[in-house]
């Protein structure tokens, strides 16, 4: 709540901006996974066109929630957005309802964690975060098999000192440069097994 108070300025400024530049929804709203495998809407800054995902099925894109390199979808104001971390803001409303940590495995949409094997669904054991330990060792530049690796490692060595350690990691990614474009291979290799099972 504090945070929210304090930042209250910067996300009226956003909302703002994006409102003039893009139009609106302001916000991006979305199913995610949650503690234990409970779904929750997760708040973001719209950083794309308002349909994203459609306009990625229609195109044919293999996995529609990622994304490709000079993504089309992605607005100017959003390129800012996310350099900067900015879109990640409004997920302190998520804290504040208790869907969210300020700490953890950053959550998947439910089509992803349904496919999650036993071992995956142990970062489903705590809430998720706005960042984690896998955002401050690699973001999107890492594989989803190392990324479950980190946040798994995360889940079983997690304490106040680690989580104040990488929030302060978070910090210094501020302005980073955009990540490297991976296709979620392991993902769209699981739907399509899914498919061909059913």
């Amino acid at each position: 709540m504090l945070l929210l108070l304090l930042l209250s300025p910067v996300l009226l400024a956003v909302a703002v901006w994006i409102v003039v530049t893009d139009g609106r929804p302001v916000l991006f709203v979305q199913p995610r996974t949650g503690l234990g495998g409970t779904p929750f809407a997760m708040y973001k800054f719209r950083t794309m066109v308002p349909d994203a995902i459609a306009l990625g099925l229609r195109a044919g894109l293999q996995d529609p929630y990622g994304l490709v390199v000079d993504d089309p979808r992605i607005t100017r104001t959003g390129r800012v957005l996310r350099r900067t971390g900015l879109d990640e803001l409004p997920q302190l409303f998520n804290v504040v309802k208790g869907d969210m940590s300020l700490v953890g495995p950053r959550p998947d949409v439910p089509e992803q964690s349904a496919h999650y094997t036993e071992r995956e669904r142990g970062r489903l054991a705590v809430r998720p975060g706005i960042t984690g330990w896998a955002q401050v060792n690699g973001r999107e530049n890492v594989t989803w098999t190392e990324r479950f690796d980190l946040d798994l490692w995360y889940v079983e060595h997690r304490s106040t000192l680690l989580d104040i350690g990488i929030l302060l990691r978070t910090l210094g990614q501020v302005g980073r440069p955009e990540p490297v474009v991976h296709v979620d291979e392991l993902n769209v290799a699981r739907r399509q097994a899914h498919r061909l099972g059913s």
